[in-house]
Order: C-alpha cells, then sequence, then structure tokens
C-alpha cells in the first residue's frame, strides 16, 4: 500500500490550504456574527461568497469520485478532506458538507436519469441543498432493521407516515429534499428487504419540522438537526431509490463514504486544536515555568500526536482499499477507523480545552469542536455497533481453524 501523496494532490493540498488561510479561518468571526444577527436560520450571505470563490478557483465537488464523474479517489480526497474539517465553515464553500455528499453520491450510484436532473444536478451546482432521514426517536436505530416508518404503495403513490431525528440539514431553508428510509414490506422474511428508500421533496405537504434538536446547546444554525414529522405523505413511485426493498443496500452504500469522509474531517479539527494547545500552553507560565515545560502538558501533547498519525495512516488504509478492492471488502477498515477517529479527536479537543483553563470551555472553536467529535461517536453508527462489526470479522478469521 503506497499512501505517498502524488503530485496533483500535493498541488491540491496547497490550494486547499491557500483557500483556507485566506478566505475561511479569516471569515469565521463574520460568519458567526452573521448567523447571530435576525433570524439564525436565514443563510449568511457570506456562505455564497465563499461558494463563488471556491467555485473559480476550481476547487469544487472534490468529494466525487473518480468512478462517477469526478477526479479524486478516496485516497486522494482524503488529505483534502482533512483541511477542510479545520473549520466547522471550511466544508460547504467547497461543497463537500454533509449530507450532501453522501445523498449526491447516492443519487449518482443509484438515481434514474429524471432523479439526477431534478435533484442531483442542483445538489452540485450547490444550489440547492438536502438531507437524509433515517433515525428514529421510537427505536434503537442503531440496528436499522428496527425502523417503523412506513413506505406504502397505493396505486401509482406511495404513502409514507412516520416520525424521523437527527435529520441533519432539514431545519435549512435551502434543503430541498429529503432521502428517506422506511418499511415497504414489513412482513419480508428477510429483515434486510423490508426497507425501501424514496425520495421526499421538503415541500411536500405532510412533512413538517417539529423542533430542533441541539448538541450540547449548539443549533449549528443555518443547517442544524431536526426532527421531523411525516403524515400522509405522498410522493409518485417513480421517487423510488433502485427498487423496493433494496434501503438497506443502499444505506450501506451511502454510509460507507459518508463515514469516512466524518473521520477525515475530525483529523482536521484535532490537527487544529493541538495546535491551539501548543500556542496557549507557550503562552502561559504557572509554577515559574512555561506550561508547554510541565511534564504532564508534554505527555499530552507527544499523545495528541501519536494518535492523530494513527488516525490518519488509518484512514488512508481504508481509503486505499475503498478505491482498490471496494467498500465491501473495506468494512472492517471503515469500522475501526470510525471508532478510533471520533474517539481520537474528543481527546486531543479535549486536552487542547483543559489546556486553555476556564477559556476552553467558551472558545467558540474548541467547545463546537468538542461537541461535534462527541456526536461523531453516535451518528453513522455509535461505536458499540462498529465494534460488534469488527469483533464478529475477527472471529471469522479463527471459526474453521
Amino acid at each position: 500500500m503506497d499512501f505517498a501523496y502524488t503530485q496533483k494532490v500535493k498541488e491540491l493540498q496547497a490550494r486547499v490550504s491557500s483557500f483556507m488561510d485566506e478566505h475561511i479561518f479569516t471569515a469565521e468571526p463574520e460568519m458567526i456574527a452573521q448567523i447571530a444577527a435576525g433570524d439564525r436560520w436565514d443563510p449568511p450571505k457570506l456562505m455564497d461568497e465563499l461558494k463563488g470563490k471556491a467555485k473559480v478557483t476550481g476547487l469544487w465537488n472534490l468529494w466525487q469520485p473518480r468512478t462517477h464523474g469526478g477526479t479524486l479517489t478516496n485516497l486522494e480526497y482524503a488529505p483534502l478532506a482533512e483541511l477542510m474539517g479545520r473549520s466547522p465553515f471550511g466544508s460547504e464553500p467547497f461543497n463537500c458538507s454533509a449530507p450532501d455528499t453522501g445523498n449526491m453520491e447516492v443519487l449518482l450510484r443509484y438515481g434514474t436519469p429524471e432523479q439526477q436532473k431534478l435533484w442531483l444536478e442542483p445538489l452540485l451546482e450547490g444550489k440547492i441543498r438536502s438531507a437524509f432521514a433515517m433515525t428514529e426517536p421510537a427505536v434503537a436505530s442503531s440496528d436499522a432493521t428496527n425502523i417503523e416508518a412506513r413506505i406504502e404503495r397505493r396505486g401509482d403513490r406511495y404513502v409514507i407516515n412516520g416520525r424521523k431525528w437527527w435529520t441533519s440539514g432539514a431545519p435549512d431553508p435551502r434543503c430541498r429534499i429529503l432521502v428517506f428510509m422506511g418499511k415497504s414490506d414489513p412482513d419480508n422474511a428477510d429483515r434486510h428487504k423490508q426497507q425501501s428508500m424514496v425520495l421526499v421533496p421538503m415541500d411536500t405537504p405532510g412533512v413538517r419540522v417539529e423542533k430542533i434538536l441541539p448538541v450540547f446547546g449548539f443549533d449549528d444554525a443555518p443547517h442544524g438537526h431536526a426532527q421531523v414529522a411525516f403524515e400522509n405523505v405522498e410522493v409518485p413511485v417513480s421517487n423510488i431509490l433502485l427498487g423496493e426493498g433494496r434501503g438497506f443496500e443502499i444505506a450501506q452504500g451511502r454510509l460507507g463514504p459518508g463515514r469516512i469522509h466524518h473521520c477525515m474531517r475530525l483529523i482536521g479539527l484535532a490537527e487544529r486544536a493541538l495546535a491551539q494547545m501548543c500556542k496557549r500552553t507557550m503562552g502561559r507560565v504557572a509554577f515559574g515555568k512555561p506550561v508547554s515545560e510541565q511534564t504532564v502538558t508534554q505527555e499530552r501533547v507527544a499523545e495528541a500526536r501519536i494518535t492523530i498519525e494513527q488516525a490518519r495512516l488509518l484512514t488512508l488504509k481504508a481509503a486505499w482499499m475503498m478505491d482498490n478492492v471496494g467498500n465491501k471488502e473495506a468494512k472492517a477498515e471503515i469500522a475501526m477507523i470510525k471508532v478510533m477517529a471520533p474517539n481520537m479527536a474528543c481527546q486531543v479537543i479535549d486536552w487542547a480545552i483543559q489546556a486553555h483553563g476556564g477559556a476552553g470551555v467558551t472558545d467558540p472553536f474548541l467547545a463546537h469542536a468538542y461537541a461535534t467529535a462527541r456526536l461523531l461517536r453516535i451518528a453513522d453508527g455509535p461505536d458499540e455497533v462498529h465494534r460488534n462489526q469488527v469483533a464478529r470479522l475477527e472471529y471469522k478469521k479463527h471459526a474453521h481453524r
């Protein structure tokens, strides 16, 4: 396995890094101010300006897989996503933010030409945003076969009823389309063929955002996470993705790339937290010497660097395997990095907060970064589910020896 960055990737790294330094990090205070002013759910004008600049510089849709119209492999995209992940506003200007990238990949892989025309094209152009409606408040959604929301066919229409939550992006007024997962055949003996996925336009009668779900007090406006009710929502049967009973299959295909993208961004968050930790401790004196010379601080800085490098290497391995042997064969590596990266980021950010003292819990970057990393120990499958999968695969190696 060769993880060395090609010349093309190095050039893109330099361009993305320069864009981050010149346009995004400097814009963070103004972005926060624009969101806070007036209606928090009104998208800030500054984001549209940043998107326009990224388009002009050719740094647009870098996530798009080479197998489906893009120019980069997963391995090539990884270091770029890491750079974007250093800012909470870093991915959207490049049209590389969740859940849009996952939904666009679903439409690229499984959408009909009509579906792609209606929804994929405006998503690729950054004209609209989307959401993914899978998790439910009434069941343990870590087991996707528990999903209870119903998709019933009535003639040439599907009628949808249920309640979803943690539907990220649903509160955003730019959100125009939902990818909805529900049970279309609850009596099927194969529990993995009971579910289907359908496309539900956000303005369809019966779709209602019930409440915003904050993460440790952060509402993530204007994107946000919502609980959404679906009451006798009707869509044409042409809105089905891939076919009835294929929902679980699509979910597995969607969540693999989505999980590794989250891990890439988390490495960027951890890198920025470590940098802030080093700068802070070098500039503060306690008990007669700089905090950076206290052995406990040096131990934490060293452990942070070690664990970040471990996470990066495992992420690159997972990306390499996805490119070379496919997502299914890379499932152990994807599961491992989905456990390792959020836990690593939580620890590194926590050390950075501690190094800042009281300032750490009010620092606008560190506090939000910790909330993001902690959420990602649950989102896209909790740690426990991924650990169980790794363990099962490990036992399978020894079952017939």
